[in-house]
């Protein structure tokens, strides 16, 4: 799956840190303002309970768009 993370600056480490302890590839970084936005691909089984986690790690300000990427062996 594509996901697309945006979180505060002040948080850009714990969501880069969720993305990969879910098995997810970084693919790109970049600045919306003070918002950091991280695009990433992460393997769908992994991405259950992923936004409440986000929001848990984010105090309730990141937020996560996720999309179909392609398919992949396991």
């Amino acid at each position: 799956m594509s996901v697309e993370v945006t979180v505060p600056e002040d948080f850009i480490g714990e969501a880069v840190a969720s993305v990969q302890s879910r098995r997810g590839t970084v693919r790109d970084l970049r600045s919306l303002g003070s918002l950091r936005v991280i695009d990433a691909t992460v393997p769908l089984a992994r991405l259950f309970g992923y936004v409440t986690e986000l929001r848990s790690r984010t105090q309730g300000r990141g937020s996560a768009v996720m999309a179909f990427s392609h398919y992949d062996e396991t």
